[in-house]
């Protein structure tokens, strides 16, 4: 990219180190984040059989605070807060009126008055307009950390090994899904068992000074590999992961997506969107996100237009090759009597059709993971 366009480009805490490595930079969302470093394929790999270190410092950190927390969580998702312990935390969705998908989110339930949610970035600001609107009459407090704070992944199955490094404590007993505040090079740092990959890792939030010192000696280890946003695609691609704004969105429900394990319409009261799901649980929906494997050598990608005996279905959400098994895996939302797994639809490429298969979702699981839930 013309180094004249970056200028106009969000850019994260540690970008010059990244573009010291060498990175391949784009324009992601209005941030100038890397694509590639040594490749798709080397770091895809380095992640599922050592470790890969990621930059995601552009998601939204929200501070939320207050004596009505709880509360005004359990009305913005479909998911039960109340279920979480301290140092517990939660893949959920914020919901529209129409059960719609505003962002899916992590939240990282510290106490009943404090808790960090990790949004997507291009999503952060709305996300922070829906919190205020939906808390006014509260004493919620909401503080952007966003732009103080450096938010490193390391993924893969030795990413326990030489994170312990750099940590005060012993984190092996830290389980899938929990999180601690903690010392990382002496200074203060929270750090979950959480990522994007499908793989076993962590992610770890500190300051800019220290995200800075820490990316520099994990990369230093030439076992650490530092992994772009093409690594982080075929992995969540692999692992059957959404991504907001192609996946999901304000149009599709949770349900539609597949992601039924974050409703929990049986164990908590009323939440926005609720209504809709409850219909949609009880009547079943009209399309459905699936996972489509190309029978042959062809790439379905994003954008790309779906048949079904000679009429247009639907269009592919994302698609790529994906280099652990070696075959291209799509996603795209189908008619409910396609979703079947082993429907056989086609996909449009370059004017030509392909056969595509609707398989079974989650390819791939981390056997390193652990305590999964």
């Amino acid at each position: 990219m013309d180094s004249s366009i970056s200028q106009d480009l969000l850019k994260t805490p540690i970008h010059d180190l990244l573009v010291e490595k060498k990175a391949k930079m784009i324009n992601f969302f209005g941030w100038h984040m890397p694509i590639q470093f040594s490749g798709i394929q080397v770091e895809h790999n380095a992640v599922r059989n050592s470790v890969g270190i990621f930059d995601v410092s552009h998601m939204g950190k929200l501070l939320i605070e207050g004596d009505d927390l709880v509360p005004l969580l359990q009305s913005l998702v479909p998911s039960d807060i109340k279920k979480l312990a301290p140092g517990k935390a939660q893949y959920t969705t914020f919901l529209n009126s129409a059960g719609g998908i505003i962002d899916d989110i992590i939240i990282y339930y510290q106490n009943s008055r404090k808790a960090l949610i990790i949004t997507n970035s291009s999503t952060k600001d709305k996300d922070i307009k829906w919190i205020k609107l939906n808390a006014e009459s509260t004493s919620i407090k909401i503080t952007d950390l966003s732009q103080e704070k450096v938010l490193l992944a390391i993924q893969g199955p030795q990413a326990l090994k030489k994170l312990q490094l750099f940590v005060d404590i012993d984190i092996t007993n830290l389980s899938f899904f929990e999180h601690i505040e903690t010392e990382i090079l002496g200074c203060s740092a929270f750090i979950s068992r959480t990522g994007y990959t499908g793989e076993d890792g962590f992610e770890v939030m500190v300051s800019n000074v220290i995200g800075k010192k820490l990316w520099k000696l994990l990369v230093d280890d030439e076992k650490v590999v530092p992994c772009g946003l093409g690594a982080r695609d075929t992995l969540r691609l692999e692992a059957s992961m959404c991504l907001y704004g192609q996946d999901i969105n304000d149009n599709t429900t949770p349900l539609e997506a597949g992601l039924h394990k974050l409703v929990h319409l049986d164990s908590k009261g009323d939440f926005i969107g609720r209504e809709v799901l409850e219909k949609q649980t009880n009547e079943g929906v009209g399309k459905l996100l699936v996972v489509l494997e190309m029978e042959g050598k062809q790439i379905a990608r994003r954008g790309y237009n779906i048949f079904s005996h000679g009429k247009q279905v639907s269009t592919i959400t994302s698609g790529t090759f994906i280099p652990t098994i070696k075959k291209a895996l799509s996603f795209a939302y189908l008619p409910i009597h396609l979703s079947q797994v082993g429907t056989t639809v086609e996909v449009e490429i370059r004017k030509k059709f392909y056969s595509a298969k609707v398989i079974q979702k989650t390819l791939y699981k981390s056997k390193k993971k652990k305590n999964k839930q």
